[in-house]
């Protein structure tokens, strides 16, 4: 199984942002090509895009969470809904589930 290219690396939003850059909703969901601010069932994906429960999870080693840092992250969240990606739709290639979101 390949994993994502911050597998054992630091998973903050730096990197899930360039994560995010690369991310091709038209392509098939893999470890490789994933969103990762999309959220199924309340939980968000480690570096790998896999889901908590889902075979091959690990726990992702995590950034700074203060207060100030997840004040700008809900800033940039807010700004991704209101213009998201050319091909970004519930159930598109890219997305995990059909319920999943961002």
């Amino acid at each position: 199984m390949d994993f994502g290219k911050y597998d054992d690396k630091m998973w903050d939003n730096t990197a899930k942002k360039d994560v995010y850059d690369t991310w091709d909703p038209t392509v098939t969901r893999s470890t490789m090509n994933f969103n990762p601010f999309e959220t199924y069932k309340g939980n968000s994906p480690d570096a790998s895009g896999i889901f908590p429960g889902e075979a091959f999870y690990k726990d992702p080693q995590r950034g700074e969470a203060s207060f100030s840092q997840m004040m700008v992250e809900r800033t940039e969240a807010e700004e991704r809904a209101a213009s998201p990606k050319a091909g970004f739709v519930k159930g598109c290639a890219g997305c995990t589930k059909p319920e999943g979101n961002m």
